[in-house]
Parts: C-alpha cells; structure tokens; sequence
C-alpha cells in the first residue's frame, strides 16, 4: 500500500488515531501487525531521542518508511518532537510526511515566531506540521505536571504559526509506567471548540482504557503512546529470559517482545476506534 500522509488518516479517521512511537525495526514491524490485525490506519513515530540513540534519522527512517509502504492498512510515518530545525528539514527530505515541531521550551514569542517559519516552509512542501503550547508533564524535566493550556491561548497559537495539529496540556505526563493520569474532559471540550485543528494528547500511556475513549469522544485527534509500548516489550523480553537461562539468540526473546507490543496495538486501537 502506498505511503498515506497522517493528515488524510486524522480527517478520514472517525475515531481516535493510535500513533506509536519506534525505538528499533522490532517495534515498527510490530506497530504496524497490530494495526493489520484491527485493519485499522496507524501512525509510526520516530522522536529526536531515537535520532540520537541510533546516532542518524536516515537508518531508522529508511526502515519505518519501508514497513509503512508493505502494510496492507494506511500506515504514516512521522517526525516527533523535533527540537532541531535540521533535523526537520532532513526528515522531509527523506520522505516522511509530516513532523511535529517542539518550540515550547522556547519564550511565547519566540516559540510562536520559530514555529511559524518551520510550519511556512513544511507547507511549501506539503508537510504537514504538529506543534505544542501548553506543557506537558515530565518532558526532560522542563514542564510542569500540572501545566493546562488555555483555549485562547491556544487559538492565537494556531492563527499565528499555521500548524495542522496541536499537542495540548491536559493532564497527561511523558514516560508514565502506571496508568494513573486524570484528564481534564471538560478542557479537551472546551480546546476542541475553540481550534480549527486536530488536538494531540502526548504522555498517553498513563491513561486508563476508559479514560482514553472519554478523551477521544470529547475531542482529542491523535494520541501518542510510547513508553506503555516499551513497558510490554520489556516485560515479555524479561519473562522470556528468566524462562530460558540457556537462550542466546536474539531472535527468539526479542520475537517474545515484538510480539507483546503487537498486542497491546491491537489492544489500544480498538479502544480508541469504539470511542
């Protein structure tokens, strides 16, 4: 199937978009048969931490984009948390349709001025762009847990710089390993009425199933989810281990955990399609 662009997957989709972050081929090969499984569209991220734990965007890149092009369900291939505008501008140049663009460590002024630039030239390139306003919590110990974006704020964000989708503060937390997180429903209403784009929910593995479909039916787009994904990786790689002290090939524990994190796909997209 040919590469599908995130863009048409959130207007086309009707519920919730799952977007799954890749460490290694493993997890994109593994994102993706969980999406086949639903025969639902899915979304393969790669974080500028991946970048640097592989040392280049162009290896680990090549490799999701190659998975996404063999699925039999729509499959897009996305940029996240991009800091670096070069890193931006090579990720478009090796083929992957849409980035999200992280100025918010940035003072307002700044963040809205870089952003707007950033998202100028992706347009002009058919890219399209993801930004972040409010904090979200436990973000390189920068943002504040309790951080909340307010609607105007984020309506003015969205006027000035021309982004296609907006990660907003809600109550969520990066790197959460319990699913303990408390969202603001009402606030997700309240951005969703007030934005003429997609809201993003970032730090979603710390939301339980039932508090995921409120957030989708109160307006969230997108949600990112990541370490719940590492979580179910490790754990069946670990379980598999202390099963089988003489294993030495890779491919035998390291299938255990593809296969964990296939699951919790298919899982975790049916939550968010029966919203």
């Amino acid at each position: 199937m040919p590469l599908t662009a995130i863009g048409d997957i959130v207007r086309q989709s009707p519920a919730g978009v799952g977007a799954f972050n890749v460490i290694q081929l493993e997890h994109a090969t593994a994102i993706v048969d969980g999406a086949e499984a639903l025969g639902v569209p899915v979304v393969l991220q790669i974080s500028e931490n991946c970048v640097r734990y592989h040392g280049a965007l162009e290896p680990v890149a090549l490799a999701s984009l190659a998975v996404a092009r063999a699925a039999s369900v729509p499959v897009a291939v996305h940029l996240d948390h991009a800091t670096d505008r070069a890193l931006v501008e090579e990720a478009v140049a090796l083929g992957l349709g849409s980035v999200m663009f992280d100025a918010s460590a940035l003072p307002d002024e700044e963040n809205v001025a870089t952003t707007a630039e950033v998202t100028a030239w992706c347009h002009a390139r058919g890219v399209w762009v993801e930004a972040e306003l409010g904090e979200v919590g436990g973000k390189d110990g920068v943002h504040a847990p309790g951080a909340r974006t307010k609607p105007h704020e984020a309506a003015d964000y969205v006027a000035r710089t021309g982004v296609d989708a907006l990660a907003v503060a809600v109550g969520t937390s990066h790197a959460m390993t319990t699913k303990e997180a408390v969202l603001d429903l009402a606030l997700i209403a309240e951005l969703r009425a007030a934005l003429p784009v997609p809201l993003v929910l970032h730090g979603s593995s710390g939301v339980p199933d039932d508090t995921l479909r409120e957030a989708v039916r109160h307006g969230m787009k997108k949600i990112n989810i990541a370490t719940h994904l590492n979580k179910a990786f490790t754990g069946a790689i670990r379980d598999h281990l202390a099963e089988d002290a003489k294993v030495v090939d890779p491919r035998k524990y390291v299938r255990s955990g593809r296969d964990a994190v296939a699951r919790e796909v298919t899982h975790l997209l049916g939550v968010l399609t029966s919203a």
